[in-house]
C-alpha cells in the first residue's frame, strides 16, 4: 500500500526535495519580474513568465496562523496526533503550508519567529524524501 504522506517526485520538483536533503528551503523566483513564489510551478503567477528558478531561501519565517489537528483517521498521521498544521509567511514574502514541530501548541503565538527544519519523512528509509517543517527560534539571552 502506497504511504499518503510520500510525495511523487517529477522533475519539476526534484530540485526542491534535493535542496531539502541538503537543509536548504528552495522557493522559486522568476527571472523576467524579480519576484519569488511557492510552491513551484512552470510560471510566475505575478507576471506569467515562464522564466522561472529554484532559488535559497533564508528558512526564516513568521508563523500566520496554526490548529491543532486532533483528528485524523489516514495513516500514518493518526499515529501522530495531535499535530499543529500552520500557515508561516517566509521572510522573502510566500506563505507556506507545513507543520510545527518542537513547541507545544499552548506555547505558539501568531508572529512568532520560526526557522525551516528538514528531517527524512520516513526515519526508516535511508532513500526517503526530506520534509521541511518549521520549529520555534530559539531565543537567546
Amino acid at each position: 500500500m502506497t504511504r499518503a504522506d510520500i510525495p511523487v517526485i517529477d522533475p519539476a520538483s526534484a530540485p526542491y526535495w534535493e535542496g531539502a536533503r541538503r537543509g536548504e528551503l528552495l522557493i522559486a523566483a522568476c527571472g523576467a519580474c524579480a519576484r519569488v513564489h511557492h510552491y513551484p510551478r512552470p510560471f510566475c503567477p505575478h507576471c506569467w513568465s515562464e522564466d522561472v528558478h529554484p532559488t535559497t531561501a533564508s528558512g526564516r519565517g513568521t508563523l500566520y496562523t496554526y490548529s491543532t489537528v486532533y483528528v485524523n483517521d489516514l495513516p500514518p498521521f493518526r499515529d501522530r496526533l495531535p499535530y499543529v498544521a500552520a500557515v508561516v509567511e517566509l521572510a522573502e514574502g510566500p506563505r507556506v503550508m507545513t507543520v510545527i514541530e518542537g513547541a507545544e501548541a499552548e506555547q505558539l503565538r501568531i508572529g512568532m519567529a520560526l526557522r525551516a527544519v528538514f528531517r527524512p519523512i520516513d526515519a526508516d528509509d535511508p532513500d526517503s524524501p526530506y520534509l521541511t517543517v518549521f520549529a520555534p527560534v530559539e531565543e537567546t539571552a
